[in-house]
C-alpha cells in the first residue's frame, strides 16, 4: 500500500520557521551580551567572554533550560510557549534568574554597560509580564527590538543594518500565526522604549 507523503510547507513558512528559531530571544540573549561586553571592557577578549557568559547564562541558558524541561514534561506546548496562560511561570523564572545575574554583577563590580544591559532586560521582562496578564505580546519582537536599540547606542548607525533581521523575525511570527501584527508591533516598541531607555539611562 502506498503511503501518503506529509504535505510540504511552502517556502515562506519554511523561512519563517528558520527565522523564528535563529532570532529567538534565547539566541539573541546569548549573542547580545558579548557585543555589549566587547565595548564595555575596552575590547578585552577574556573579559568580554567572562561578562558575556555571566549575562548569557542567567538571562538565556538557565531560563531556556527550564522552558525546555517544562515542554518535555508537557507543562506547555513547546519551547516558545505559545499559550499566553502558560507564559507566566517561564517569564517569572527568567526574571528571577536575571535578578541573580544582576546581583553577581553588582557584587563583582561588572562593567557599567554590562550591568545596564541586564537591568534593561529585567525591566523589559517586568513590562512583558504585566502585559501578559491581559494580552499576548511578542517576546521575539521585544527582545530583538531592544537588541537593535542597544547595539545602535554602542556601535553607531551601522548597527541599524540589524533592522533587516528584526523585520524578518517579526514577519515570521505573524506568518506562523503565533502572533498578530499588533502583538508584534507592541513588542517592537516595548523593546527599545523600555529596554533601550533603561540601558541609556544607566550607562
Amino acid at each position: 500500500m502506498d503511503t501518503i507523503a506529509p504535505p510540504v510547507a511552502p517556502p515562506a513558512t519554511r523561512l519563517a520557521k528558520v527565522a523564528t528559531e535563529v532570532f529567538s530571544p534565547a539566541v539573541v540573549v546569548l549573542i547580545l551580551p558579548l557585543a555589549v561586553a566587547w565595548v564595555a571592557t575596552g575590547h578585552d577578549p577574556a573579559a568580554t567572554v567572562l561578562w558575556g557568559l555571566v549575562v548569557a547564562v542567567f538571562s538565556s541558558v538557565l531560563p531556556m533550560a527550564f522552558i525546555i524541561r517544562g515542554a518535555r514534561a508537557g507543562r506547555w506546548d513547546g519551547h516558545h510557549v505559545r499559550d499566553r496562560e502558560h507564559r507566566f511561570l517561564p517569564l517569572l523564572v527568567g526574571l528571577a534568574s536575571t535578578a541573580v545575574g544582576i546581583t553577581i554583577q553588582v557584587l563583582a563590580d561588572a562593567p557599567r554597560d554590562v550591568l545596564a544591559l541586564s537591568l534593561s532586560m529585567f525591566a523589559t521582562l517586568v513590562v512583558c509580564i504585566a502585559i501578559t496578564t491581559a494580552w499576548k505580546i511578542s517576546l521575539h519582537a521585544a527582545v530583538a527590538g531592544g537588541a537593535v536599540a542597544m547595539t545602535t547606542l554602542l556601535y553607531g548607525q551601522w548597527a541599524l543594518l540589524l533592522l533587516a533581521p528584526l523585520a524578518l523575525v517579526c514577519w515570521s511570527r505573524v506568518v506562523l500565526t503565533d502572533h498578530t501584527a499588533a502583538q508584534v508591533v507592541v513588542g517592537v516598541l516595548v523593546g527599545p522604549l523600555v529596554g533601550g531607555a533603561v540601558f541609556l539611562l544607566i550607562r
